[in-house]
């Protein structure tokens, strides 16, 4: 049974290919940078070992939800996926990975700290590694899912407690995706007008998550119905790699390990 909510993207649901279309953009610039033993961190649904596992020697995946890790398990037998709720990756010995991948799972992670300093850990040195996430500039409403949304310059004090270099980059995208970014706006607006009280902001996360799924299904099958094949041709080709994060719909910083292991 496939999960298909719209925090868990979809690329079988049309209405949700342009969103799909743009997560999925993280790992085809991955393709760039992983090397070697390979750790993705919040795996899904097998975006990551499709797209990178035939690039790397060996890829591990983690994820909390048992389900998906044994449907990944049948599919992709020569690869290990393992369930842990993290941080700690309690698991994973420190030096253990030359790469690692994990796009948009640090918004879900209380200890954001923890999650960036054992990601550092379990890097070999000389290694790499590569985030993605929200930029709260764009983000339409709050997501109860979300722990906390960043900003880029939020985003890289965090990093640097951590990392020896960090490179701060976005994913952004051409006319076609501003086009459905706008659209998605505009209607996203139609349902919150009606909360005056601001409620979406006071009230606590479990009691939104159901009207937010809901609200969102919605607004997505609507985008779908009136912008009809426009949601259907977007593809990962329209949305770019751009050197300023602040102008990006999703923050993507790749992180480094000197080759010679220090502490910080």
């Amino acid at each position: 049974m496939a999960i298909y909510t719209t925090e868990i993207t979809s690329d079988k649901l049309i209405s949700d290919n342009p969103i799909h279309q743009r997560l999925y953009k993280a790992y085809i610039v991955a393709r760039s940078y992983v090397f070697g033993d390979l750790l993705e961190i919040g795996c899904g649904e097998g975006r990551g070992v499709a797209a990178l596992g035939p690039l790397v020697n060996r890829y591990h995946g983690i994820d909390k939800i048992g389900e998906i890790l044994e449907r990944l398990k049948q599919k992709y037998p020569g690869h290990t996926f393992e369930q842990a709720h993290l941080p700690p990756l309690a698991t994973i010995p420190s030096n253990s990975f030359d790469s690692v991948v994990s796009f948009q799972v640090i918004e879900h992670i209380q200890q954001d700290q923890l999650f960036l300093e054992e990601i550092y850990r379990v890097l070999k040195p000389g290694g790499v590694a590569m985030i993605s996430t929200p930029n709260i500039r764009f983000s339409l409403t709050r997501n109860p899912w979300h722990v906390r949304e960043y900003a880029p310059e939020q985003l890289l004090q965090r990093c640097e407690q951590f990392f020896d270099r960090v490179e701060t980059k976005g994913i952004g995208g051409n006319e076609k995706v501003w086009d459905y970014y706008r659209a998605n706006k505009k209607s996203v607006e139609k349902f919150t007008r009606w909360d005056v009280l601001k409620l979406q902001y006071r009230l606590p996360a479990f009691l939104l998550k159901f009207p937010y799924e809901v609200a969102n299904r919605m607004n997505r099958n609507s985008l779908h119905r009136m912008q009809g094949a426009s949601v259907q041709e977007i593809s990962h080709e329209d949305y770019l790699l751009v050197d300023e994060p602040a102008e990006a719909l999703d923050l993507f910083f790749i992180l480094h390990k000197n080759p010679a292991q220090g502490s910080k």
